[in-house]
């Protein structure tokens, strides 16, 4: 449906179009068979619209499962919890790390439910854990389309659509295994609940809004709840019906989110405490105190306690140890080729979209699409922009549905009131300052498609300027340029979109685009001191992978040789005496024996290498010391590990997850995560630890590792000294092992 001229005193916009009735229903149209009205769609739509959302569908999905295989295990942290759950139902309902239940993910369960019950299914394998991430991403795509195809035209839904699915973080999240593709599938749902409920007034639509944040909030926490304000304060002033009665609706909705989201936490909270695994990432286990300390408020102010580095910007900008925060952090270039290519045009077609609905009266829907969509889109940039914690690159796939949504409604608007001056070129413009914008994210990354900027920023320009006088053309011309002003829109993200699909990403910290394309550092002055924050001035994070052998280059700051690997590191010097490796920007080659090649990040071991190629999925990339990364598990380790492994109740003992991980998810047995994800948990605790072992219930520790880094207890650091003084070494090839069966 189109969007009709809007005079001063127009008292509304028509309804959304009602479905058809059914035979013997008021109409009296015969009763269509399923499969024709699964292929034709609405009545009222045009006979092209329903075949070209499906064919679209069909082209995102095959597009997402292309080359899936290539991330291997992906992020092997939340990869060995998939495992685990798939073995243990009750390792599934905790989101434990291990099928014996030491400790959990730092991350409600739900993401890896769908993922778990997969790997049930089909067996351990990298599509299988993946795929169910790909159905989320069509998933979402189907969702969005209805939401915008609903109050607005089909072309609006398809081109909502292309917008989310070639943006590029959302080709890469949609396609891993972090709980950010759950998220966003449940976020859209719930902007799309509350868009019907402003339809008219159906309490059910509240209440289904509230169940889908209720089940977002178990997928990653405080960050579903996000949207709320927004949506909340939309829907409290331009929903139909009483004050109270709208007010009354919240109420039942928050409820429904209490009931959808709280029962898990009930469970574990109410759980005893000695039957459960210890909640990774609190530093008492409890779930509350994740929820609000190192999963909420600190993520904002920076006060992580068990972080491996924290903020110090705070809100009012500057620099952070996760990059920069500001008012343009989605833009610089740490974040801006994984979101911003559209975000211009959103935000400008928003403002567009409002103007045009403004004289609408209070109970319009088209208006009430452009707020809960903008809400939602602004409330999540600002909040990103200045949180002083962890933060990466790839919680930004949060925003991509929003986006997409106002670039599809608000071009859709003006294209259709483009007879008015003012429309068309507001349009135009919107055309002109993307293409301009795309042409400075290309210009980043000079050497990758060096040609295709120029023809963006040419061919989008003056596509702006023929958009702008659109209302003077023909039909014919007026398409042309709006047909030309598409592509120079969608190519630049199109172009970062097909590298990262056809690009293995492994470990913790993964961005979308071709190499150099995400740069992190900032001002924070992280450990090792230099200017560059964390991770290094200009340095590719930890984590990142690619297949394609290009490596990131920059100016060298010291030289390592990693035990075990050929070539040489660099980017890395080795740290000052007690203190964290020195920081900068080099370049090495780290060649694994694994499969394939992945562009690895930054080496954080003593002499460790700095950014280069490393082995395939699951090698040793650096990451400080397996922290985000893991370890590369020899043929020789994993025998090892192997032996012996169902006389106990876990094979192994390692410091910190993704070294866990690494040999769980290479022996299919059972390895203590000492520690969590940074080491830094008091889970267990030494004397907890020294009761497994004379019990007999561990066979082997794994050396190594951070030894609790981020803070803490220190339990990780007194088990790995009381191990290295009381129990034999056992080395196999570069890796180090204590049988904890023999005392010295």
């Amino acid at each position: 449906m189109t969007l009709p001229h809007l005079p001063a005193d127009a008292p509304a916009l028509p309804p959304p179009p009602a479905a058809p009735a059914a035979a013997g229903q008021g109409h009296g149209r015969p009763k269509q068979p399923p499969l024709t009205r699964v292929w034709r769609g609405r009545s009222d739509d045009p006979r092209w619209a329903r075949p070209a959302f499906l064919g679209l569908l069909l082209v995102v999905a095959l597009a997402y499962l292309w080359n899936l295989s290539a991330s291997g295990y992906a992020n092997s942290f939340y990869s060995a919890a998939v495992q685990a759950g798939s073995q243990s139902w009750k390792a599934m309902f905790f989101g434990s790390l291990d099928s014996a239940n030491a400790i959990t993910v730092d991350k409600p369960p739900a993401s890896l439910w769908p993922m778990a019950l997969s790997v049930r299914i089909f067996g351990l394998s990298s599509w299988a854990i993946l795929v169910p991430q790909v159905l989320m991403g069509v998933a979402t795509a189907g969702v969005l389309y209805a939401a915008v195809r609903r109050r607005f035209s089909a072309a609006a839904g398809l081109l909502a659509v292309a917008a989310f699915a070639l943006t590029p973080v959302a080709a890469l999240m949609f396609r891993f295994n972090n709980p950010d593709a759950l998220l966003a599938l449940l976020m859209t749902v719930t902007v799309y609940c509350v868009l019907r409920g402003m339809e008219n007034g159906r309490t059910k639509w509240l209440v289904w809004a509230g169940v889908a944040v209720g089940l977002a909030f178990l997928a990653k926490t405080l960050q579903a709840f996000l949207i709320l304000p927004p949506l909340a304060v939309l829907y409290a002033v331009f929903a139909p019906g009483r004050p109270l009665k709208r007010i009354g609706q919240l109420l039942l909705s928050g409820l429904a989110t209490v009931v959808a989201g709280g029962w898990w936490v009930a469970v574990v909270e109410l759980w005893p405490a000695s039957s459960r695994p210890y909640i990774g990432g609190s530093q008492n286990n409890s779930f509350l105190e994740l929820t609000f300390g190192y999963n909420g408020l600190g993520r904002i102010n920076g006060d992580e306690t068990g972080s491996v580095g924290g903020g110090g910007g705070g809100m009012g900008g500057g620099g952070s140890q996760w990059g920069e925060t500001g008012i343009d952090r989605m833009f610089n270039s740490e974040i801006g080729s994984q979101i911003s290519w559209l975000l211009p045009a959103a935000l400008l077609l928003l403002v567009a979209g409002v103007v045009v609905t403004w004289k609408a009266r209070r109970t319009d829907t088209a208006r009430a699409a452009f707020l809960a969509w903008g809400g939602s889109l602004v409330m999540t940039m600002v909040v990103f922009s200045f949180m002083a914690g962890i933060f990466h690159q790839y919680y930004t796939v949060a925003l991509a549905p929003y986006a997409a949504a106002l670039v599809g409604m608000g071009a859709s608007v003006l294209w259709e009131e483009r007879a008015r001056f003012t429309a068309s070129a507001a349009l135009g413009v919107t055309v002109g300052v993307t293409a301009v914008w795309s042409y400075v994210l290309l210009n980043r990354t000079p050497d990758y498609v060096p040609w295709l900027r120029w023809v963006i920023l040419v061919g989008g320009v003056a596509a702006g300027l023929g958009i702008a006088v659109a209302g003077r053309l023909n039909r014919q011309l007026a398409l042309g340029a709006a047909g030309v002003g598409l592509v120079a829109a969608l190519a630049g993200p199109t172009a970062y979109t097909i590298s990262t699909l056809d690009t293995g990403h492994s470990g913790s910290i993964v961005t979308a685009g071709p190499a150099g394309a995400s740069m992190m550092g900032g001002r924070g002055g992280g450990p090792g001191g230099g200017e560059g924050g964390m991770f290094g001035g200009g340095m590719q994070p930890p984590g990142q992978g690619r297949q394609n052998g290009q490596r990131q280059q920059g100016q060298q700051a010291g030289q390592g040789q990693q035990p075990g690997q050929a070539g040489q590191g660099g980017g890395m010097g080795q740290p000052p005496t007690g203190g964290m490796p020195g920081q900068g920007n080099g370049q090495g080659q780290n060649q694994g024996t694994g499969n394939g090649k992945q562009q690895g990040g930054i080496g954080m071991m003593p002499g460790g290498a700095g950014t280069g190629e490393r082995g395939g999925p699951g090698g040793m990339g650096g990451g400080m010391g397996g922290l985000l990364n893991g370890a590369q598990v020899s043929a020789k380790a994993k025998a090892l590990v192997e032996k012996n492994a169902d006389d106990y109740t876990w094979a192994a003992a390692a410091i910190g997850s993704q070294n866990a991980a690494s040999y769980q998810l290479s022996t299919g047995k059972p390895v203590m995560a000492i520690g969590g994800f940074n080491g830094s948990d008091p889970s267990p605790t030494l004397a907890q630890f020294k009761s497994y072992v004379e019990d007999g219930k561990i066979h082997y520790f794994i050396g190594g590792g951070m030894g609790g880094m981020g803070g803490g207890s220190g339990s990780a650091s007194k088990i790995q000294s009381w191990v290295e003084k009381n129990y034999t070494k056992v080395t196999v090839g570069s890796a180090t092992f204590y049988d904890l069966t023999q005392p010295k």
